[in-house]
């Protein structure tokens, strides 16, 4: 039995329920009498609903058709061999239900191994070989190919991505090594550092080609018959490919660069996976391919092994599988359709959410506000919107003038709303102009219509108590920008009925949101734990320490941004309010700032000043600033913040507002943009001992989004 078969059933053996891939080898006589040519196909068996994987038994299988078609090409019975997908795709990578089960070193240097192992074979057979990204290709999916003599790939291909860094990994089957000698070191950093870190960049097809992955691009209808008639062409040498020289000079080390500076501004050196990724195409550089694939061997095993990667499968599960089903979600089949949505006010929180409506339900969507300016702006604004997907070839004019048909806006709430199913409130955001324009809305909306509310902070059931019908008023807050963040808080007032909330879990499935299922209770779970965290560092602030250094405290967390350019992006008067709301509700856990106070008062708009092209303090606004003299570290401050956090996420999950922890998470990686590596916040909070210091125990059973013990 050969090492690599050994190795992986040791693998197969410790992962039972792998949903396993067949490699199945057909044969067929290539046009132009180029040769009789092998094909492997890799199929699991289901549909493109259930996306090919790479597990040890699934790798044993690949490694079997290997054995073929290495007997036929040696034999001359061959002429050149070829890797395609299933339908709709090619294969999405690693199964990664079979990395969170091992438990030691060893075991996951075997994975590493045995991957290399098999696809280095492709490689060293007698003839050509050629991949054919016919689908969807990630990981494993796009590192197979790039063991292959050639390339082509589809233009109808979706999705295309090395994602392992934005999980915690390393692109660790040649993905690290071979591609930077495929198409040089700055192009691979962008596909491997860069589009994993802007939250798993996909590339179509086009660009696969355009980036000299692939060497031919063919139309999706007929891909795999006019990829294997430019196969017959390449092995009859009538199309010769040429590949450019690579610069292994000073250009490799600057794409190097570029790519530490990238991680550096995503992660702030709090997760290892860029790193080790760019340590290995440095490496690269000398074109010795052994020498990468041990170090990928390494990398793994060391990552596999490590917490950053168990948090960021976790997250990936959270996204992938709870986001689709939402915990505590009514019966879909009570849900009632949704033909015509009204949206009370026309200014850009409530201009943004008529777009997407328009864009996912294609409905009729009608706007009021209190004068006809306002109303003519917020639908001006969707037509601009409209026109630009036209501009960029997201739509064709015809969708776009029907879009735009769809929209309008009135000043007569009666007139809009009278036969609208779904009406969402974006008004002011107080609690006696919420009441108020419910109770407007409520008397010339149809008795089946639900009224949801966007707000971020106040009651929902308050909002609803002095209606007739308050079962049928739900909160629905979005978070800005409405197009980029999926995440929607549904949340279900004291009185809201089943029909309603299954109502809002249809449209937001339609809206294409994450749904997150929130008890009424203050500012909800995004706003409440950035509220505590944001207030945290404020109090430090207003104590004393210098705002540098509390800014600063926070950056091994690796946050999508500081606290402070946060504040700027929320706005300081949003921030101050939200803090007042909390305060009410929570006066021992959360304060109100003076100094933000006092920003807010002098009409800041943040901390910082951009004259220069990077933010740098505001001397203004640090002019304004009143503190204490306590001076904390950076340290200390990190402690005093993490401590507050996972005080309030006890204490959020001890109130039910969420199910489970994992509601959490899933709201704080959807929501806040709160990275993989962190796996949202608890099982970092675990994994640093915050949660047992604080509370007394974890908020995660061990095992999960950690190594299993």
């Amino acid at each position: 039995m050969s090492t690599t078969a050994e190795l992986l059933k040791g693998a197969a053996e410790l992962f039972p329920d792998e949903v396993v891939t067949q490699a199945q080898v057909r044969h067929f006589d290539l046009p132009f009498d180029a040769g009789r040519f092998a094909l492997i196909t890799l199929d699991n068996g289901l549909d493109h609903t259930k996306p090919t994987t790479f597990g040890p038994q699934s790798l044993a299988n690949l490694d079997l058709a290997i054995d073929q078609v290495e007997r036929e090409a040696a034999a001359g019975e061959i002429v050149g061999v070829g890797v395609t997908g299933k339908p709709f795709i090619f294969a999405v990578g690693a199964d990664l239900k079979g990395v969170e089960l091992l438990k030691t070193h060893e075991q996951a240097l075997a994975i590493g191994r045995g991957g290399h192992e098999v696809f280095k074979r492709l490689a060293g057979l007698a003839v050509p070989t050629f991949t054919y990204y016919n689908g969807a290709a990630m990981g494993g999916g796009v590192e197979i190919g790039l063991h292959c003599t050639y390339r082509t790939v589809s233009r109808a291909l979706p999705a295309f991505s090395l994602p392992e860094v934005f999980l915690g990994l390393v692109p660790g089957w040649g993905g690290c090594t071979l591609l930077p000698n495929l198409i040089g070191a700055d192009r691979a950093v962008s596909v491997i550092i860069e589009n994993s870190l802007n939250q798993n960049r996909q590339l179509k097809g086009r660009q696969v080609h355009e980036l000299g992955i692939a060497d031919a691009l063919f139309e999706g209808a007929d891909f795999l018959e006019q990829s294997l008639v430019w196969t017959a062409r390449v092995l009859t040498g009538e199309i010769e490919v040429e590949r450019p020289v690579l610069d292994r000079g000073d250009a490799w080390d600057q794409a190097v660069a570029r790519g530490r500076f990238i991680a550096d501004s995503k992660v702030h050196g709090a997760a290892p996976a860029a790193y080790r990724a760019l340590d290995i195409i440095a490496a690269a550089k000398n074109g010795d391919l052994q020498q990468g694939y041990d170090a990928e061997d390494q990398a793994l095993a060391d990552l596999i092994m490590g917490g950053e990667l168990r948090s960021g499968i976790y997250a990936f599960n959270l996204v992938q599988k709870r986001g689709k089903r939402p915990a505590g979600a009514p019966d879909r089949n009570l849900a009632r359709p949704v033909t015509k949505v009204g949206v009370v006010g026309a200014g850009l929180m409530a201009s943004q959410l008529a777009l997407l409506f328009l864009r996912r339900l294609e409905v009729p969507v009608v706007l009021t506000d209190i004068d006809q300016e306002r109303v003519d702006k917020g639908v001006g604004y969707v037509h601009s919107e409209i026109d630009k997907l036209l501009g960029r070839g997201r739509i064709n004019q015809d969708k776009a003038n029907r879009l735009k048909a769809l929209v309008t806006g009135v000043l007569d709430k009666a007139e809009g709303f009278s036969d609208a199913d779904f009406v969402i409130e974006a008004v002011f955001e107080e609690i006696g102009v919420k009441q108020r324009v419910f109770a407007e809305v409520e008397a010339v909306a149809p008795a089946h219509a639900i009224l949801a509310t966007n707000t971020s902070s106040l009651s929902v059931s308050e909002m609803a108590s002095q209606l007739k019908h308050p079962e049928r008023v739900v909160g629905f807050h979005f978070f800005n920008p409405v197009a980029v963040l999926p995440l929607l808080e549904i949340v279900r007032g004291a009185k809201t009925d089943e029909a309603s909330l299954a109502t809002a879990f249809a449209v937001a499935k339609k809206l294409k949101k994450t749904a997150v299922l929130v008890k009424d209770a203050p500012a909800f779970v995004v706003n409440r734990i950035l509220t505590r965290f944001m207030g945290e560092i404020q109090n430090v602030i207003d104590e004393g320490t210098p705002v540098e250094v509390a800014e600063q405290a926070v950056e091994p967390l690796g946050l999508p941004m500081s606290p402070l350019v946060l504040l700027e992006l929320v706005g300081p008067a949003i921030g101050l309010h939200v803090s007042e709301t909390l305060h009410g509700a929570f006066p021992d856990r959360f304060t109100v700032s003076p100094n933000l106070k006092a920003v807010v008062e002098a009409g800041k708009r943040g901390f910082y000043v951009h004259d220069s092209g990077t933010p740098e303090l505001d001397p203004e606004v640090l002019a304004l600033l009143k503190q204490g003299d306590t001076v904390l570290t950076e340290e200390q401050v990190r402690a005093r913040v993490l401590d507050a956090v996972a005080q309030e996420i006890g204490l959020m999950l001890e109130e039910g507002v969420v199910a489970e922890a994992q509601d959490i998470d899933l709201c704080l990686i959807t929501g806040a943009g709160w990275p993989f590596h962190l796996g949202g916040v608890t099982p970092y909070l675990d994994r640093e001992g915050v949660s047992e210091r604080v509370n007394g125990k974890r908020f995660l059973e061990p095992g999960v989004a950690s190594v299993p013990e």
